[in-house]
């Protein structure tokens, strides 16, 4: 999760996972933070170890389930092609994430688990939370999309007449499970409702 509006979209998603049955990396950045702050009623600690007992508790995962790592622990599994995960989302992803995975930069963890996630050729999901793009966002879209990433701005459908931001969210993160071929509970297929 980095800094972007759509904390709703990242908590949503990790909530869903974890009813799943995924093994789970969670990045955060520290704007992630402010924002989750911002956005939620959720006071998260600082520390990853403590943000890992949080959300286990919170979400009711399973010991292990839920692993946080810090911005530069390089060590992490997902740092490299050997501990690749099956597919990494950057959930909500700010513009300057996209930018820093477009040119490859790894300046931290969550960008070099997309690193490595292109170079690995497994799959990458980028759920843009910005409006409007600019030229440059739209570029570093392209670029990435050309590499076998998956854009997916944050822009729900309301054919459903939704009635609540909740079901608002979950339109999202059901077009993100669905990505990730994870069965859900959270809408009906088209045409099949």
């Amino acid at each position: 999760m980095t800094g972007a509006s759509g904390a709703a979209y990242g908590l949503r998603l990790l909530e869903e996972l974890v009813k799943a049955g995924c093994q789970i990396y969670l990045l955060l950045s520290r704007p992630a933070h402010i924002v989750i702050k911002m956005e939620t009623d959720l006071a998260l600690p600082v520390r990853a170890s403590e943000i890992e007992v949080f959300f286990t508790k919170k979400y009711q995962a399973k010991t292990g389930q839920i692993s946080v790592f810090e911005k530069e622990q390089w060590l992490a599994p997902i740092a490299s092609g050997t501990g690749v995960a099956d597919a990494t989302v950057v959930c909500p992803c700010t513009t300057g994430t996209l930018s820093s995975i477009a040119v490859g930069s790894s300046k931290n963890l969550l960008e070099r688990a997309a690193d490595v996630a292109l170079k690995e050729r497994k799959k990458l999901i980028l759920v843009i939370r910005e409006t409007p793009f600019s030229d440059i966002h739209l570029e570093n879209m392209l670029k990435l999309s050309r590499m076998g990433a998956v854009i997916m701005p944050a822009n729900p459908g309301f054919y459903f007449k939704p009635v609540s931001l909740a079901e608002i969210v979950d339109f999202m993160v059901a077009r993100i499970l669905d990505q990730l071929d994870i069965e859900h509970s959270l809408q009906a297929s088209w045409g099949a409702g």
